[in-house]
């Protein structure tokens, strides 16, 4: 009889043990995946000011595993910045209805603890349109290098030689819209105009100041379109050039006259330094030819970072060009 009395009171605790479990599996469900933040997630953007993109929806995927995960490239899907330091940035909006910006940089924690229903995934429906800088930034969905914060905007763009050149400008174009930095190749720009030698792109641009300006870039040198105006919009490269590649033709009086470096600064990230002298004193009959490193500079201005010399320059009585080469990338000029 004891027996059957033990048999029926341990069968009456399993039951009353998965009651109670089945009570409690929701219950635990909703406190983790359910409303129990402060914040409601209106876009996740990764990048940097210059170069970002929405990962709202990768976002999702990362909070659906329900744990926390680093910040980088590889779990966040893209590289949207080469070689910079890039933040993930999670607007949100709180039960104040105030909205509120979370950054975090490459490599810290991410734990959604903070956000409404984060596993869940019920958030990120597109109700923000501060872009990168916040509601009153940029314009909705758009990388801030597509909108209007450059410098410069593009008349027309040459790829070749001076003596066989084509138009670029769409091609151009179609790279901008990727909203991505790209080397310059025969293939990159869909045209070889002149094989067996080497190549230059060469994009003409106006100032705000209205004057008109040559950007220089050699074959295998990266392209960053961040001091262009309207880069990833494309509304630009209307006309307004008309001079060709410009050597020969009116208005671009290259006589090979002496080479003046007007100014030259190496660096990464807004930390350069100024090397301006330095190049001038190296240039030997007419011509700089020197290899873009720690070196050049007397030291390491950005550690840690990949970097970027610029040079501004003339020929002769020649338009001012502006050339940029990546580190340890070789600068050749004229």
């Amino acid at each position: 009889m004891q027996t059957r009395h033990f048999w029926i009171g341990r069968g009456l605790a399993l039951l009353l043990t998965f009651f109670f479990a089945g009570l409690l599996t929701p219950a635990l469900a909703q406190g983790r995946h359910g409303d129990d933040g402060e914040y409601q997630i209106l876009q996740a953007r990764y990048g940097t000011a210059s170069q970002n993109v929405d990962v709202t929806q990768r976002l999702r995927e990362l909070a659906r595993s329900d744990r926390e995960f680093r910040v980088s490239n590889d779990t966040l899907g893209v590289d949207p910045h080469p070689y910079q330091k890039k933040t993930l940035r999670i607007y949100a909006r709180g039960r104040d209805g105030q909205t509120r910006t979370f950054e975090y940089q490459e490599n810290q924690r991410v734990d959604g603890a903070m956000f409404t229903g984060w596993g869940g995934g019920q958030w990120g429906q597109g109700r923000w349109n501060g872009g990168w800088e916040g509601e009153h930034g940029n314009r909705p969905g758009r990388p801030s290098a597509s909108n209007d914060e450059g410098e410069y905007l593009i008349l027309e763009a040459r790829y070749g030689t001076a003596q066989r050149n084509v138009d670029v400008t769409q091609r151009l174009k179609q790279l901008a819209s990727e909203d991505r930095p790209f080397a310059v190749s025969n293939n990159s720009l869909g045209v070889d105009p002149h094989p067996y030698q080497k190549k230059t792109l060469r994009i003409y641009a106006r100032g705000r100041d209205g004057q008109t300006r040559t950007f220089e870039y050699q074959e295998e040198q990266r392209v960053d379109g961040a001091q262009f105006i309207g880069w990833g919009g494309g509304q630009w490269g209307q006309g307004g050039w008309g001079r060709g590649w410009g050597d020969d033709q009116p208005g671009y009086a290259n006589e090979g006259g002496a080479l003046t470096i007007l100014s030259a600064r190496y660096g990464a990230d807004g930390r350069t330094r100024d090397i301006t002298q330095r190049l001038r004193a190296m240039v030997r009959n007419g011509r700089l030819d020197v290899t873009a490193d720690n070196n050049l500079a007397g030291g390491d201005p950005a550690p840690y970072v990949g970097k970027t010399l610029w040079v501004t320059y003339r020929v002769g009585r020649g338009p001012e060009l502006e050339v940029a080469v990546e580190e340890r990338g070789r600068l050749s000029i004229p």
